[in-house]
């Protein structure tokens, strides 16, 4: 019996009905990245204590958690104790953690499998999935085009069927967007919702997990267990958590939903525009109701994260040195030698390219012109979407600006290319707000993305009008063939 592309509901009513055990789930899984290895979605394999940890579940006969005995990937900047975490950077190539990140810890808990690490921008940093140590992840719908980043390999991974859900991070985008041209569903939570303790961090202030599934309703069986207060992540809320799947089949008629005016449609493609309209006339449909908003610092949203982002993974990446762990380059003099030979070495182009513009703008004399601003103006934006929430429910934008594009096609002259890729996602982790990205159409065969943003801790919210989507669509049961891998 296929599991291939199975949901997570899908492989529960397996498991429970005793058509397949959890030993047998997970090694059809494992076959299956093994066989579309091509894809490049993995670093890091966990084959032996998955199939142990499988075993020991169909021995207890321990399935009273929705996850228990599901296999899921895990992007590859979440610690995982004895398993090596590599972030897709040369300078953390051998790195094994002693510990385990909360999030992923969470999901283990409730008796989730993790079969390996995927493949990622790296250090978070791109919006593509080439910045990678390990090589470009390709996109399942056509090889040879980016799956997005920078949770590529994870968006890859459930796109192609090879796990049911994965999950992600998301610091300006990273979610959303890969899972826009992937074709499927991705959620970046509310900041602090989920902790952050044991993610390797780029930019603290934006970084935030969040699950990639098929659908809304997989995104909240994960988000759930993912949820909740951290003593050990500073930044992580302290809230009764919420039964989201309890909240995911509630009528939307009468739902408020926000256009931006700032974001000129009218300059997209055709085929954006004519996917997203028709995703408007669905809601409508179903008793949502449009309304203009104007967010007027929102056009300030691209360079105002990319002082901030910069200036914060400068100071977070400073711990990598080739002293305590990591890459460490031989034949050096002093130790300043030592950090400017393991750096230069252990760092890709990009990443190198956002510690310069960081150090920069954190440096005497241009700190209030370039940091301190950005975080005026972001301050702004964010007060922009609190006047805004006061008369809609959500927000609706495309969630990238155009489908998937080939290796090397855009940023290699110009990295601003790349940059506004994030043109529509980057504005709801300046200022910590929910937003889900569901798939709503095609563009030249491939998938894009429809973005809903929510109000702080609205959560709830979005999964509803994402799975009432669902209900009354079939873009999200769209499979790529793979005929070339």
């Amino acid at each position: 019996m296929s599991i291939q592309f199975k949901s997570i509901t899908q492989l529960r009513e397996m498991l429970d009905n005793k058509s397949i055990s959890s030993e047998e789930l997970t090694k059809e899984t494992l076959r299956l990245a093994e066989d579309l290895k091509e894809l490049n979605c993995f670093v890091t394999m966990n084959e032996n204590a998955s199939i142990e940890k499988a075993k020991s579940i169909d021995s207890a006969n321990d399935l009273n958690s929705i996850l228990a005995g599901i296999p899921l990937a895990q992007k590859d900047l979440f610690c995982t104790e004895g398993l090596r975490t590599t972030c897709s950077s040369k300078i953390l190539s051998n790195f094994i953690p002693p510990y385990t990140a909360t999030a992923v810890e969470k999901l283990e808990n409730a008796g989730s499998i993790t079969i390996g690490k995927t493949n990622m921008d790296e250090f978070a940093m791109g919006s593509s999935n080439e910045t990678s140590y390990f090589g470009n992840v390709h996109n399942p719908w056509k090889k040879g085009y980016v799956p997005g980043g920078s949770s590529g390999g994870s968006a890859a991974a459930v796109a192609a069927g090879i796990v049911p859900a994965a999950t992600g991070t998301d610091t300006g985008g990273s979610i959303r967007q890969p899972a826009a041209h992937c074709g499927i569903t991705g959620i970046k939570p509310t900041y602090g919702r989920v902790s952050r303790w044991g993610m390797i961090a780029f930019a603290s202030s934006l970084d935030q997990a969040g699950p990639l599934a098929r659908s809304a309703e997989d995104c909240a069986i994960l988000l759930n267990e993912m949820s909740g207060h951290d003593s050990k992540d500073t930044t992580s809320l302290d809230l009764e958590n919420i039964d989201l799947l309890k909240s995911i089949n509630q009528s939307i008629k009468g739902l408020k939903i926000g256009i931006v005016k700032e974001f000129n449609l009218g300059d997209l493609d055709a085929e954006v525009q004519s996917c997203f309209e028709n995703s408007k006339r669905l809601y409508e449909s179903l008793g949502a109701e449009f309304v203009e908003v104007s967010l007027p610092n929102i056009s300030a949203s691209v360079p105002t994260y990319y002082s901030i982002a910069p200036a914060e993974c400068s100071s977070n990446l400073s711990r990598f040195d080739g002293v305590r762990f990591g890459h460490r380059a031989e034949n050096t003099g002093d130790l300043n030698d030592l950090y400017i030979k393991s750096r230069s070495e252990g760092f890709g182009d990009e990443v190198k390219r956002r510690i310069l513009i960081g150090t920069y703008a954190l440096s005497a004399g241009y700190y209030d012109a370039y940091y301190k601003k950005a975080q005026q103006v972001r301050r702004l934006i964010k007060n922009d979407f609190e006047l805004a929430f006061k008369s809609i429910d959500l927000l609706m934008t495309p969630t990238s600006p155009g489908a998937a594009f080939a290796f090397g096609s855009k940023g290699a002259q110009n990295p601003v290319e790349l940059y506004l890729e994030d043109l529509f996602t980057i504005s709801s982790n300046l200022a910590g707000l929910p937003a889900i990205s569901i798939p709503h159409g095609k563009v030249n065969a491939l998938p894009v993305g429809l973005q809903l943003i929510g109000n702080f801790l609205k959560e709830d919210q979005i999964l509803n009008a994402a799975h009432i989507f669902q209900q009354n669509s079939e873009f999200h049961l769209d499979k790529p063939s793979m005929e070339d891998f």
